[in-house]
């Protein structure tokens, strides 16, 4: 169930799922931000390749990616240990745009690139010890729609599914990193580029 709370770019839609607190802001950069957010992160991040292995063999990750932190804050997430790059102007200009809604002092960013439908992340949590209890998780989507699923960690009858506009924020917060997983499938469609960010304060 989904319930409207306001209007225009501060349109929010709260996603009601059992143990979690999940808020989706279709809007919150309008198309012109947006466009220009899309087209300036293509350039200027530092995008790297990663390498994880799996049964002894190593695997690309289907992805792009970049780790940028306070202080070279490092991280660690799918196996893989992550020192925190010195912030860009515009990552910075995207956070202090971020606390009209997010009351949390974010110190780092994890910035995904899927160039098509074949690159995804598959079913996890962000609930890594640096994270702490009940972290607050701020996503925001630039490009190709894409669709975001979420299943219960226990429940496996409880799921659902949320597209991810152009320019839009999805807020996770509360105890939903300790109940649910989440995912972006890969998909056959033809599909534009999309950048992800996800705002997180490491402890």
């Amino acid at each position: 169930m989904i319930k409207d709370l306001f209007s225009d770019k501060d349109t929010c839609h709260t996603i009601d799922l059992a143990g979690a607190d999940i808020r989706l802001f279709p809007y919150y950069f309008d198309t012109d931000e947006a466009d220009y957010y899309l087209k300036e992160l293509l350039t200027q991040v530092e995008w790297s390749e990663q390498v994880i292995k799996l049964y002894g063999k190593e695997h690309k990750v289907p992805r792009l990616s970049a780790w940028y932190a306070d202080d070279n804050k490092s991280y660690e997430y799918s196996g893989l240990r992550t020192v925190g790059l010195p912030w860009l102007t515009i990552l910075k200009d995207i956070k202090n745009k971020l606390q009209d809604v997010c009351d949390t002092p974010f110190n780092s960013v994890l910035v995904n690139r899927y160039r098509n439908g074949s690159d995804s992340v598959g079913w996890h949590a962000d609930d890594e010890p640096e994270l702490g209890c009940n972290p607050v998780i701020a996503s925001l989507s630039f490009g190709e729609e894409r669709t975001f699923h979420l299943k219960h960690k226990y429940d496996k009858s409880l799921k659902t599914s949320i597209v991810l506009p152009h320019g839009s924020l999805l807020l996770m917060q509360g105890a939903t990193q300790s109940h649910w997983l989440h995912q972006i499938a890969k998909s056959k469609r033809d599909m534009d580029e999309r950048i992800n960010l996800t705002f997180r304060l490491v402890k």
